[in-house]
């Protein structure tokens, strides 16, 4: 059995791949998420994706940020051989909004907005609200576990090689 420090960095590389190809859904396949996740009416990349190249003996940290920022630069990083290692996604579900970030050495889901819940009126109301923010909370979880399962099976398939490869390529370029 693999030692678990050893194993974290040799599939870490996976986290990576993984919000490259859902940066690259969210923009040219979003039909392809609705298929995975059939509660979805849009994802979309947010305010933000950190990217890492490592050159010669060091990191080099790319972030692009910001509400209008153009993605290019981050194409272009890729191009480069960078890895996105956080992506800041914006996931809808009917009138729903989820805005969080992703991260991809440790699955970590950070800076988690929930769509807005029911006032509280009175000292009873808590416990509903508390079970339906545990509800909103969760369809995130489901909905990167559906992702990332979908993402595996691909990485481990020939289509990874022979057309998820070549369509992030052309993306990228």
């Amino acid at each position: 059995m693999l030692d678990i420090a050893v194993a974290f960095n040799k599939y870490s590389f996976l986290g990576y791949e993984f919000l490259t190809w859902l940066w690259f859904l969210t923009e040219n396949a979003p039909d392809r998420i609705r298929e995975i996740y059939t509660d979805t009416t849009t994802l979309t990349v947010g305010n933000r994706v950190v990217l890492e190249n490592r050159v010669h003996d060091g990191v080099e940290s790319i972030t692009i940020k910001g509400d209008d920022a153009g993605l290019e630069e981050g194409r272009l990083a890729i191009r480069k051989g960078a890895v996105v290692t956080e992506l800041n996604l914006i996931y809808k579900s009917g009138e729903n909004e989820w805005r969080f970030t992703l991260k991809g050495e440790s699955f970590h889901i950070a800076n988690l907005k929930l769509p807005e819940t029911g006032p509280v009126e009175t000292g009873s109301d808590i416990e509903g609200v508390v079970l339906e923010r545990i509800y909103l909370s969760e369809k995130i979880v489901r909905l990167i576990d559906a992702l990332y399962v979908r993402f595996v099976k691909l990485r481990l398939s020939e289509d990874w090689q022979k057309t998820a490869v070549p369509e992030l390529n052309a993306w990228s370029q």
